[in-house]
């Protein structure tokens, strides 16, 4: 069944299903504009989630063809996958942050072998073991993995900027963390309800009701830049807290007021974290001993393998904001690098 909801103000949103994911689905915005209907993300490249798609393009009174426009929040899969055929089928400009689109980018142009040879060498130097590396050297050139052919959008996402949509006032806000390219995006309009509050937020991944966002690394490999994505996120909920909308449009679960109070929730909650792993660093930990230790929502043995790939990587962008601080420190000589806290 086709799921979509009028949210008022010529706003509605559709359910575009992930395949095998615990999620279920990605909560597509579809935005009427003067020029024709623009989407906020467009879901996972999967012919059940492109039906369910243009199902629930139909059951708003359009289709896929009358697109004028789509505007990503990030580069994940769940939310730019379908951008390509979206393009082929209306002629709809695809816009995105110049530092996702430089993701998109760099993947277009990799590898699967380099990416496995990549991976391998960061799991390793991160302290995984042996067991856990072998499936990436053993997955071979030939490997097919998910959004390695990402469309390359043809428009950039200014931060600050209102985004092209006549008749509409949409406004990019850039919200690094979860991607470094991550942006939310302001509807400057009174609410169609008249909520008190400062317009409607589409809130992407940045902000979402019930769960917490990953924050991990996205680092090109030939950049020796060291990134800090945990600070960047907590910064980027600051800014959204003062803004302080009417009502959240995020991309998962469901739609929500008082911003700010999810967002002292999410501030309380990684400062928490942040104290119980500065706690663990009591001995020295690499950060796959660290991952194995921190409190996920289910037991580390209980855990996939790519799943434990991304915690390990989500341990490390709190080592760096640990590291930051002043809290926590490399352990001089050691290989893999351990932590231990100051």
């Amino acid at each position: 069944m086709t799921r979509v909801h009028d949210h008022g103000g010529g706003v509605r949103s559709l359910r575009v299903p992930i395949p095998d994911n615990p999620l279920g689905h990605t909560l597509v915005y579809v935005v009427d504009t003067d020029r024709g209907p623009v989407l906020v993300d467009t879901g996972w490249d999967d012919p059940a989630s492109w039906d369910a798609l243009t199902a629930g393009l139909t059951a708003c009174g359009t289709s896929v063809a009358d697109l004028h426009g789509v505007v990503v929040t990030h580069h994940h899969p769940d939310h730019h996958g379908l951008c390509g055929r979206v393009r082929e089928a209306s002629g709809a400009w695809i816009a995105m942050h110049e530092a996702d689109t430089a993701i998109v980018r760099r993947t277009r142009r990799t590898r699967p072998d380099r990416w496995f040879t990549y991976m391998t060498a960061k799991l390793t130097a991160a302290g995984a073991p042996a067991d856990h590396v072998a499936p990436l050297g053993a997955a071979g050139p030939r490997t097919r993995l998910p959004g390695l052919s990402p469309a390359l959008p043809d428009r950039e996402i200014v931060p600050g900027e209102l985004l092209p949509l006549p008749g509409r006032r949409l406004r990019a806000i850039w919200t690094p963390g979860h991607t470094p390219g991550h942006v939310c995006l302001h509807l400057e309009e009174e609410h169609p309800a008249r909520l008190p509050g400062n317009g409607r937020l589409f809130s992407g991944d940045h902000l979402l009701p019930g769960i917490t966002p990953h924050i991990g690394l996205y680092e090109d490999p030939e950049d020796a830049t060291v990134t800090d994505p945990l600070g960047d996120y907590l910064d980027s909920l600051e800014r959204i807290g003062r803004l302080a909308p009417a009502e959240v449009l995020p991309a998962h679960q469901h739609v929500f007021a008082d911003a700010r109070a999810r967002v002292r929730e999410l501030l309380a909650h990684h400062e928490e974290r942040l104290a119980g792993l500065h706690a663990l660093l009591a001995e020295p930990l690499t950060p796959w001993q660290l991952a194995v230790r921190m409190e996920w929502n289910r037991p580390w043995e209980r855990i996939p393998h790519g799943s434990r790939t991304i915690a390990v990587s989500e341990a490390e962008a709190h080592l760096r904001r640990l590291v930051k601080q002043g809290r926590a420190e490399p352990v001089p000589g050691s290989d893999p690098t351990a932590y231990r806290a100051v």
